[in-house]
């Protein structure tokens, strides 16, 4: 594969890699649109591939469109297959979030070193066969797919971050046991404290220009107030306002890199009154002012 953005869309979407190491990358789908859009990525056989739907629903196809597969909201599939090629060819449904991990298979047995025949589909009369699996996310796996999703660390150590998350994400997938990871936080075990969870999120986003307070909040999604704070904090590693904050700022900056509005209007747009409490509020998240930000983005 080139390390240029392989990744077609027939309609605009939101797409980004990472490459982490060699044979190692992170992608991010999004469909914000009201309607389905195609997105596609090169793999050849030497490629495991592992999908998360945080949200919304795809549908994948391989061998030439002539096999379908659906993969519904909070579920993942397992891929690889060492005698064909399968690209990623995915119809993502309105409002879906999509995360997908590729590695190298060699990068992927170096994961478990002298492990890997208590492992099926590790072991030394599978790892040259093909390979499928489809279950649900559980909760402590959802925890970080949402913190990658939604990265709230400086730039700085961006990097680092997703990395570790990562390594934490395939030790939880390839666990068999998840008990353990439960228990270190007994209460995001439900699954409907989850759901809540999430809710406040969409809540918060959604009303971003005038959003509740905290404890309007908490009666809405039906939560104690310190449980929606601690749950929270569990999945998307932030607060509710930090995690608005870097979202209205991250959109802030999409706006501006755009140039369809002015400092001010893109200030506007995300909720802020004056023009010096956005700039004050970007430049501290970006280390430079909107104006400052653009022309060092002009020149790259």
């Amino acid at each position: 594969m080139s390390e240029e953005n392989p990744v077609k869309n027939t309609a605009k979407g939101s797409f980004q890699e990472e490459i982490l190491e060699e044979g190692f990358r992170l992608l991010r789908f999004q469909n914000p649109l009201s309607e389905r859009i195609t997105t596609s990525y090169p793999l050849d056989k030497n490629f495991l591939q592992l999908h998360f739907v945080l949200k919304g629903q795809v549908q994948l196809a391989f061998n030439e469109n002539n096999y379908q597969l659906q993969l519904l909201e909070e579920h993942s599939l397992l891929l690889y297959n060492t005698q064909k090629d399968l690209p990623i060819n995915a119809e993502l449904w309105p409002g879906t979030w999509m995360i997908t991990v590729v590695m190298t298979l060699k990068k992927f047995h170096s994961l478990f070193s002298d492990q890997t025949e208590q492992i099926p589909y590790l072991s030394s009369i599978s790892k040259e066969k093909k390979y499928y699996s489809q279950e649900a996310i559980s909760p402590s796996k959802a925890i970080i797919l949402n913190q990658l999703m939604h990265l709230g660390v400086h730039d700085s150590v961006r990097h680092l971050y997703v990395k570790g998350k990562l390594y934490e994400l395939l030790a939880l997938y390839f666990n068999r046991n998840e008990e353990a990871n439960l228990e270190q936080c007994p209460y995001l075990a439900d699954e409907e404290n989850v759901r809540k969870i999430r809710m406040a999120k969409d809540i918060v986003i959604n009303r971003m220009l005038e959003p509740p307070t905290l404890e309007s909040l908490a009666v809405e999604i039906d939560l104690p107030l310190k449980k929606l704070k601690e749950g929270f904090r569990e999945i998307y590693g932030d607060t509710v306002f930090g995690f608005l904050l870097n979202h209205k700022l991250e959109l802030a900056r999409k706006h501006l890199l755009r140039g369809e509005l002015n400092v001010h209007d893109v200030g506007l747009r995300v909720g802020y009154s004056t023009s010096s409490h956005f700039i004050a509020a970007f430049k501290k998240k970006y280390g430079v002012t909107p104006k400052k930000y653009l022309k060092a983005q002009s020149v790259k």
